[in-house]
């Protein structure tokens, strides 16, 4: 019997090893090997190259000034106007979109949202699940009020039937849920694969471009957050979403990694309710409207992606009963944590060492600011003095290792936002030139003047 030779093929990059190794030498990625049986690829591959010589004919070309923008065609509006602003303008017909996030965040609950609102216009839409049956995705749809007959549904797993679908079905929109059940009949490995990943969201691609039909591609995440599955496929699709927040409460949002018809710099904020997401109008004033102004409270004025958005910084500061104190953050990156430490420890001699740290961003909101850096110092400084900051004083501004306050990125935006949520003060960088603000050099300094 002729023995069947296996091979250990990485699902981030496609690295093929002899044996089961735990790290990837070539992406450093931990686990991601999977035995697959070996194939003689190197032949085939010659094989495909000496054809690929003499198969080639000249390409047709015109000039680039002829062409018509791809912005001149039509757009699909979703009822999230924000949503809108982050795609570009809406969902481009004939490009194809990754949308990705944890689950359980609401995925599902807002592609149904979106397949509801366009069936209704008047455009015919397609949803395929590889996860759910019929049943389950019709009390979706009844719960949230997607009833129009334009709205159609399928179950599959399999690339080929779906790619054909599209090809014929003469959908304006379809939604494919999700890429890592897919498999190709012409591939043996199994779905979730480097080969049938790349591969399956290849024939789809194709398929969408052929037809002019603007797809959105479900992608599952790994437990450190990123997308599961090879990179490459962030390089074949147009626009890559990221649905990010607490599953459990607090704020949800959508912002772009990448989008070949807009920026990448917009967000969407929302929150769900029992009748599916809706967009927060103001998130500011929801954020703050719990608070309570007690030590360790301080009120940050970031951005997420262009918009001003106050948010609450809570610290706490206990002492350790074990010779290693506990640095914890939620919201904030705990390495960044353990630098300001090291700062307000070193240039304002506040003593840290012997503390248990607790910081927390409030609602939920992932901190990705470097003009945080001020707000969490004061917040930290506040709860180990017990002492509160002003309620008229907003506060951003980045620390550099030194303890001086560097200048924060868009500050005109957050100066406009605390104003209007009546604020009278930002405690900032001393580069800023404005009556608002209260100029500061370093910290010490700021930390004796106005933690009181």
């Amino acid at each position: 019997m002729v023995k069947v030779k296996s091979q250990f093929v990485c699902q981030e990059c496609g690295a093929v090893y002899g044996k089961w190794v735990g790290q990837c030498s070539n992406c450093s990625g931990w686990n991601t090997l999977v035995e697959q049986v070996a194939t003689n690829e190197e032949k085939e591959l010659k094989s495909a190259l000496a054809k690929g010589q003499v198969s080639g004919k000249k390409l047709d070309y015109v000039k680039i000034s002829t062409i018509t923008p791809s912005d001149a065609k039509a757009r699909l509006v979703t009822e999230f106007g924000e949503l809108n602003i982050v795609l570009g303008g809406g969902i481009l017909m004939g490009s194809v979109s990754l949308f990705v996030g944890q689950p359980g965040m609401g995925k599902s609950t807002i592609l149904m949202q979106i397949c509801a609102f366009v069936a209704e216009a008047g455009h015919r839409v397609l949803y395929i699940s590889g996860e759910e049956s019929a049943g389950q995705v019709k009390l979706r749809a009844v719960r949230l009020g997607a009833k129009s007959d334009n709205l159609n549904f399928a179950a599959s797993t399999s690339a080929n039937d779906i790619a054909k679908t599209i090809e014929e079905g003469g959908f304006d929109l379809v939604i494919v849920d999700s890429i890592q059940t897919l498999s190709m009949n012409e591939i043996s490995s199994a779905p979730g694969t480097v080969s049938q990943v790349t591969n399956s969201g290849n024939l789809i691609i194709r398929a969408a471009k052929s037809t002019d039909t603007a797809v959105i591609i479900v992608g599952h995440v790994t437990k450190e957050g990123t997308l599961a599955g090879p990179k490459v496929l962030e390089h074949l699709v147009d626009v890559v979403l990221n649905f990010e927040g607490d599953r459990y409460g607090g704020f949800k949002t959508i912002r772009a990694v990448k989008n070949r018809f807009g920026a990448t710099n917009e967000v969407a904020i929302f929150e769900m309710k029992e009748g599916g997401l809706v967009e927060v109008q103001n998130p500011s004033a929801a954020l703050l409207a719990e608070r309570t102004n007690t030590d360790g409270s301080v009120i940050l004025a970031t951005l997420e992606g262009n918009r001003p958005l106050l948010v609450e910084i809570q610290a706490l500061a206990t002492t350790s009963n074990y010779g290693y104190p506990k640095r914890t953050a939620s919201g904030f990156d705990i390495n960044r944590l353990n630098l300001l430490i090291s700062v307000l420890e070193r240039r304002t001699r506040l003593k840290l060492s012997d503390k248990d740290v607790f910081l927390n961003v409030v609602g939920g909101v992932k901190l990705n600011d470097a003009a945080a850096d001020l707000a969490v110092c004061m917040a930290l400084a506040s709860a180990v003095a017990g002492r509160k900051l002003g309620e008229e004083y907003v506060v951003f501004g980045e620390v550099g290792l030194g303890g001086e306050i560097r200048s924060a990125f868009r500050a005109d935006q957050r100066i406009a936002e605390a104003r209007k949520l009546g604020f009278l003060h930002a405690i900032a960088p001393r580069t800023i030139r404005d009556d608002f603000v209260v100029p500061v050099k370093d910290l010490r300094e700021t930390l004796i003047k106005y933690v009181k």
